[in-house]
């Protein structure tokens, strides 16, 4: 019989570099008296992310949802609807709603389970204004086909980029598609800064205007120019990034031991669908979801999840709800479920299990023991 994990066995687990290398940092910090407003540790964080994102500008943000917030205002999108995804963390709709915008969920993939580009245009009205797209679990969007329909119809696109830190797709980062990403850097993600953000973006026109919206919309001591909001990362923020930044290639590489070893011991299960990068597709390995098909399984995700909980290990049913379920999006006309019908079969599918370097490929391997031993011994 499996016994249970001495210590719980998170979803993820923050990446963290030696406590005195950030204290020499801190130190740094304190002999500049200079602890925020785009000090020396923010910029430099910001050039070297320019480097690792393959893109052309990065603006840093105290969080993403800050940016996404910004990302939208600084593209003048201050009416209309904006399209997206139900399939996403809260924060996504949200950014829509609180610039005044309304939100039109359109159902997602089964495959990539990202926005359906297919279904897209279908959604596009007079009022439409922009669509927002999710690369879920660094599964990219369409680009190319959303970005045809922007095209045609006059749309701006903003990616939602935040589990697709290091993804590239033929080689360009994921940061270059649309007119705007936004990436996280909470201390969930394979990248983190405590908490923060950014922007990246390819036109050099929107870099002033996203400085002016992250710093309350100040020019200079004496003219306030635009309305912005406080969306600045700090300079104890900036320096955890730049050490965390040294050790992406190795947590990467560690992570992609714990992927093979969760494909090893799953693949070919009856009832347990491992959803794939798409070949063009660098992995970002920030989660690791399965779907459990309840009728070929045997059992369904929610009955793996409460087991998986017992053995003290804590997996995800990323995302359940979806966002139009929700109270503030429920009664949008978009959210019904015969609007959504992939989007609400998905959501009591998908379970992230836990994925960071430390994990291991031996613990991988008797989490997938325990799931494939409560099917077995299911009543």
């Amino acid at each position: 019989m499996i016994g249970s994990f001495k210590k719980p066995i998170y979803v993820t687990s923050p990446l963290l570099p030696d406590v005195k290398d950030l204290y020499a940092k801190i130190s740094e910090i304190w002999d500049s008296k200079w602890l925020t407003n785009h000090g020396e540790k923010h910029n430099e964080l910001e050039r070297e992310l320019c480097g690792t994102l393959k893109v052309p500008h990065v603006s840093l943000f105290n969080n993403a949802t800050s940016g996404l917030l910004v990302a939208l205002r600084a593209l003048n999108i201050r009416e209309g609807e904006v399209i997206t995804t139900p399939f996403t963390f809260p924060a996504t709709p949200h950014s829509i709603s609180w610039n005044g915008l309304s939100p039109v969920f359109c159902d997602i993939e089964e495959e990539t389970m990202t926005i359906d580009a297919d279904k897209i245009e279908s959604m596009v009205t007079k009022k439409t204004r922009a669509i927002l797209g999710v690369h879920v679990y660094g599964f990219p969007c369409d680009v190319k086909k959303i970005r045809k329909i922007a095209d045609i119809h006059d749309l701006r696109i903003i990616y939602d980029a935040a589990h697709t830190f290091s993804t590239d797709i033929d080689g360009n980062g994921i940061g270059n598609f649309g007119d705007i990403s936004c990436f996280s850097f909470h201390a969930t993600k394979l990248f983190n800064t405590f908490e923060g953000g950014c922007l990246t973006y390819r036109d050099s026109k929107l870099r002033e205007k996203i400085y002016l919206l992250r710093n309350f919309g100040i020019k200079n001591e004496e003219e306030v120019v635009d309305i912005g909001i406080n969306g600045k990362m700090n300079e104890v923020q900036a320096s955890m990034g730049l050490l965390v930044l040294k050790m992406i290639k190795n947590e990467k590489n560690k992570r992609a031991k714990v992927v093979k070893a969760y494909i090893d011991n799953l693949q070919g299960v009856s009832g347990i669908v491992i959803p794939k990068v798409p070949k063009n597709t660098t992995n970002s390995y920030q989660y690791f979801p399965i779907r459990i098909i309840k009728n070929m399984f045997g059992i369904d995700r929610n009955a793996v999840y409460e087991k998986l909980k017992k053995y003290n290990v804590f997996s995800r049913k990323y995302f359940y709800p979806l966002c139009s379920d929700y109270t503030p999006y429920k009664k949008l006309p978009s959210s019904s479920k015969e609007n959504l019908p992939v989007a609400n079969m998905i959501k009591d599918e998908v379970l992230c299990l836990p994925l960071y370097g430390d994990l291991g490929e031996e613990n991988a391997a008797i989490i997938c023991k325990i799931i494939l031993e409560t099917a077995k011994y299911r009543k």
